[in-house]
């Protein structure tokens, strides 16, 4: 994939070569007409009649340039743009949880391995805070988590990631569903294996795009009016989209 500077060079040398491609119609003035040489003596001088210029041929339509596949230069906030280096590193999860007002920041995996007790703390800050219960989260889920809250801080974002809803146990969820907010009834996150989210400064189509872009599952875009913006689904499905 080619860098933005290299996409837009080469986009301004196809237009030069456009141009000079262009042949140059009508340019060149006509030739002159033979006539045959008379002698002065033999006819008086007459007056030579004044002949109307032909009109111009109209110019024939430039030729285009031959059209050339060019791959964009990659988004901003596009995870397929990071190295492996990124995903290498150790992995600190900051989150906050504004119904029970809790904030943690979790060091989970290290030199390749998930640590345990951090993996089971972060659960717990997953867990149904209505309901009061606690399941296994999908490391997946967190692997997507991690990795956007990351990839915006190397852009000057450093936000704690606001976690609305985790695991929902099925009484939970199908309260939800009966006071009308938006919640499937064969929900994952009934499996921990999805996650509502927000990040403060950061609306939701950027959001939901980057989450999007690391191709873990499906995304879910919920606008909501107000200071705190809407929100975004996250989980570990099948890869899909839609707006709530």
């Amino acid at each position: 994939m080619i860098s933005r500077r290299a996409f837009l060079h080469q986009g301004v040398c196809l237009s030069t070569l456009g141009l000079i491609s262009v042949p140059l119609i009508g340019c060149a003035a006509p030739a002159p007409a033979k006539t045959k040489a008379k002698s002065a003596a033999a006819k008086p001088a007459v007056a030579k009649a004044k002949v109307k210029p032909a009109a111009p041929k109209p110019a024939a339509p430039p030729v285009e340039a031959p059209a050339v596949a060019m791959a964009p230069p990659p988004d901003i906030f596009d995870a397929q743009a990071l190295d492996l280096e990124f995903w290498l590193k150790p992995r600190t999860l900051t989150v906050t949880r504004p119904q029970s007002g809790e904030k943690a920041s979790v060091l989970y995996w290290k030199d390749g391995e998930i640590i345990d007790s951090a993996y089971q703390e972060l659960c717990h800050l997953l867990r149904d805070v209505n309901g009061k219960e606690t399941a296994p989260i999908d490391p997946k889920l967190f692997e997507t988590l991690w990795g956007t809250q990351a990839f915006i801080a190397r852009y000057g974002i450093d936000e704690p990631l606001e976690i609305l809803s985790g695991y929902r146990t099925a009484n939970s969820n199908a309260k939800l569903i009966e006071q009308g907010v938006p919640a499937a009834r064969q929900s994952l996150h009934i499996q921990g294996k999805a996650a509502d989210i927000r990040i403060a400064n950061l609306n939701a189509e950027v959001l939901g795009g980057l989450v999007r872009s690391f191709r873990q599952g499906g995304v879910g875009f919920y606008y909501r009016a107000g200071p705190r913006g809407g929100w975004i689904h996250a989980d570990t499905g099948l890869q899909r989209i839609w707006k709530g």
